[in-house]
């Protein structure tokens, strides 16, 4: 049995002890080398069908890669647009009048106004003209002032409504020297000078401020304030006090 193993195992007698030396160590070494080519080859395999399901998935998006988000997605844009609000009345046009051929046909302006009003030079009329709303139309309301050409002092205050056939109406006359209306925030407001007998035209003793409302279709007297002058101050008799002389040591 010996012989037969030995004879098996290799051609001389020593290799009683190398077949067994075989069998522990090139035996062992070759189960050794089959299990890690046989890993190996698995290692390799799950490395090729990682790379081909990473290929898969490249293919499905598209080509551009493993991740293809795709182009960035559209949302629709808020765009704003404009409330149709209808004008209201304060966003009309304002009609413009001819205050001079107004007032030269209107009968409550005095004959003596009507008379000295002319141009001062050219074709330019002493009149200062203003709209704004003090009778809570639907039109604006027109303030008219007539002043004198030498010294631009007011001879005449008028006030006119616009009717709705588009015609003016007079709903406010005041005549009387340096008098002058202007409209502020729905009042008519009305300054008088008033002059004493030594009183010079520039050099007023004071004014009156009367302001108007409009109420049962006319202007009542709202509120009014009297304003006394500085007589030696318009004038120029008072001047600055002289500057304080210094001092010796």
């Amino acid at each position: 049995m010996r012989g037969l193993t030995a004879s098996d195992d290799s051609g001389n007698g020593d290799d009683d002890r190398g077949g067994r030396s075989d069998g522990g160590g090139r035996g062992a070494t070759g189960r050794r080398g089959r299990a890690l080519t046989g890993w190996a080859a698995g290692t390799t395999t799950l490395v090729g069908l990682a790379a081909f399901g990473l290929l898969i998935v490249g293919c499905s998006t598209g080509g551009t890669g493993t991740r293809d988000e795709g182009p960035a997605g559209t949302q629709p844009v808020a765009q704003a647009t404009p409330s149709a609000v209808p004008p209201s009345s304060a966003t009309k046009p304002t009609p413009r009048i001819d205050p001079v051929a107004l007032l030269k046909q209107d009968p409550k302006v005095s004959e003596r106004v009507r008379t000295d009003l002319k141009p001062c030079s050219g074709s330019d009329y002493p009149v200062d003209t203003s709209y704004g709303t003090l009778t809570g139309g639907p039109s604006a309301d027109v303030v008219v002032n007539v002043m004198t050409c030498a010294d631009s002092v007011g001879v005449g205050t008028y006030v006119y409504h616009r009717r709705g056939d588009g015609t003016y109406e007079n709903v406010f006359t005041a005549e009387q020297p340096a008098v002058y209306g202007t409209i502020d925030r729905g009042d008519l407001v009305v300054t008088a000078q008033v002059y004493e007998k030594k009183d010079s035209v520039a050099y007023p003793s004071g004014e009156e401020v009367i302001i108007y409302r409009w109420a049962d279709n006319r202007f009542i007297e709202h509120d009014r304030v009297h304003n006394d002058f500085n007589r030696a101050v318009a004038n120029g008799e008072a001047g600055l006090p002289a500057p304080a002389e210094p001092t010796g040591n």
